[in-house]
């Protein structure tokens, strides 16, 4: 009996084909068909855009061109919303270069992947010896660098220490040592309100 439940299903899926084609070919209805399962293909990708986006260095010109960040620049208040993985990320320039970074609250400093820091142009500080990191995953060699410039909306961080590493992927974090450069920070309603001493004019880009 269990042995027949995997014909079942394949007979199932067939038969479902079988009637799509046959109705394909009734005036009107195939082309509502076709309509559909192209509805429906868009739907998915505009779902896995938004799903992957949010920490996607490939995908984040797309999501950006799709407002599906939400980030904005209210008064003198930068508010980032929580995206559907339940983590605020933020899109930020680094000496120009544009990069979506995971602002974590748990990381003491912030740390930037070999790639992100090497396409913004980034040297290593001129230290003997690595910094070893203690994370989830045990421990890290990485090096300190210093980024001159780094942006978010209105928010300008300078000689802002970081460290880097190939050991964390494509993924780029805000610490706690640029959140320690606000005037404040805040929580509110799922929405990460980010407060600069000094607001800057926001670039464009």
């Amino acid at each position: 009996m269990f042995q027949s439940l995997p014909m079942a299903a394949v007979a199932l899926v067939a038969a479902f084909f079988v009637v799509i084609l046959l109705l394909q070919r009734i005036p009107y209805v195939g082309a509502a068909i076709r309509l559909g399962f192209s509805l429906c293909l868009v739907a998915a990708l505009v779902v896995l855009l938004a799903e992957r986006a949010p920490m996607s260095p490939f995908l984040a010109p797309f999501a950006d061109r799709l407002h599906l960040d939400g980030q904005q620049v209210v008064g003198k208040e930068v508010r980032i919303p929580m995206s559907s993985t339940g983590h605020f990320v933020a899109t930020v320039s680094i000496n120009g270069f544009k990069r979506r970074m995971l602002v974590d609250t748990g990381a003491t400093v912030t740390a930037l992947s070999t790639d992100t820091a090497e396409a913004a142009g980034l040297e290593p500080d001129p230290v003997p010896v690595p910094v070893i990191l203690q994370t989830a995953n045990g421990a890290v060699r990485a090096q300190t660098s210093t980024v001159p410039e780094l942006r978010l909306g209105s928010i300008v961080a300078r000689d802002l220490k970081v460290v880097v590493s190939p050991a964390f992927g494509d993924l780029d974090v805000l610490g706690m040592n640029f959140l320690s450069k606000l005037a404040s920070w805040r929580v509110e309603k799922n929405v990460l309100v980010l407060v600069p001493h000094h607001p800057q004019a926001v670039t464009k880009a």
